[in-house]
């Protein structure tokens, strides 16, 4: 084992360290393009969550605690960011909109 192997080794985070909701999270970046991790502040109903979003708009979200979201992002390998700060995406926006058009189109079919 070389110097970088090891380097390379201590960075990866199997996602089954992450818990039931990691799991779920790392199974839908490894199936969405260009995921990006959303921060939601922590609110008297929940506590810190996490919105991942695609490039095509597609959402979930999850609850991961304060420092679940960063340990998530950084186990994933993708950007991070505070929502209150950046806002969420358009694109999340525009794939909700989407999605309301096409339930209305089915139940007047």
């Amino acid at each position: 084992m070389g110097l970088f192997d090891r380097l390379r080794k201590g960075r990866e985070q199997p996602s089954h360290r992450l818990g039931p909701e990691g799991e779920y999270l790392a199974e839908w970046t490894r199936t969405h393009r260009g995921v990006e991790a959303f921060v939601e502040p922590k609110t008297t109903v929940t506590d810190v969550t996490v919105v991942l979003v695609a490039t095509d708009g597609e959402w979930t979200r999850r609850i991961v605690g304060e420092r679940g979201a960063r340990k998530l992002a950084a186990a994933l390998r993708i950007p991070v960011y505070d929502v209150r700060k950046t806002g969420y995406p358009q694109r999340m926006r525009d794939f909700d909109a989407r999605r309301r058009i096409q339930k209305r189109r089915a139940r007047e079919q």
